[in-house]
């Protein structure tokens, strides 16, 4: 059901299929900001009349190069909003920006430790190594040119990844998850610092109600 855009802050969340999709709306409720999820092709246009403050892709069980693998519309990559891909939305934006997405011969699954190699907004004030959880096979192996890498693990040069200039960003980890202690600061510095959100003080009422959604 397609909703009208409303006056206060809004991040949207494209749903490719994964299992933590409504953690993460959850999540961003909890931060006091209205979030809605809607299909993985919604259309630029239709993302303009909602008239969010920003967007983050969620993960998911394909492969970019999966017949039949659901992908975004990649203008809206050229939209102007702020975007967080998250796992597999990290892949999507690295693939249709031009960078290099390959098979792991090593599965990162379970809990790891990303060091951060830079002063990216989406870690301020959280440190310098974080414990994070993992789920996937593929990871990006090439940047999309204008994108610097923000933090590493063990098996990934490129665990998170951004172009604060267009405002893209992508994490390879889920901070959605409890297993990942600090990820609900990753999501705040991405909704306030990046997206410039404001707490949606009426709107928290009906938390309850949205989390049946």
């Amino acid at each position: 059901m397609k909703t009208a855009a409303t006056s206060h802050s809004k991040i949207l969340i494209l749903d490719f299929g994964s299992q933590y999709t409504q953690v993460i709306a959850r999540r961003i409720r909890e931060l006091q900001v209205y979030s809605e999820v809607v299909r993985f092709d919604i259309s630029a246009e239709e993302i303009r009349e909602l008239a969010p403050n920003g967007l983050i892709l969620s993960g998911g069980p394909a492969s970019v190069y999966d017949k039949g693998a659901p992908h975004i519309r990649p203008e809206i990559l050229s939209a102007g909003l702020p975007v967080l891909g998250i796992c597999y939305g990290m892949q999507l934006i690295a693939h249709h920006l031009g960078g290099a997405v390959e098979f792991s011969s090593r599965r990162e699954y379970g809990s790891g430790i990303l060091h951060v190699t830079n002063g990216s907004e989406l870690f301020a004030g959280i440190g310098e190594q974080l414990d994070i959880w993992n789920s996937h096979g593929d990871k990006v192996t090439q940047l999309p040119s204008g994108f610097r890498s923000a933090a590493r693990t063990d098996n990934s040069d490129f665990a998170a990844i951004e172009d604060p200039q267009r405002r893209l960003y992508g994490l390879q980890f889920h901070p959605e998850v409890a297993h990942t202690p600090r990820g609900k600061e990753i999501l705040r510095n991405f909704v306030y610092h990046v997206c410039h959100c404001s707490m949606n003080e009426p709107i928290v009422q009906s938390i309850e109600q949205w989390q049946t959604w």
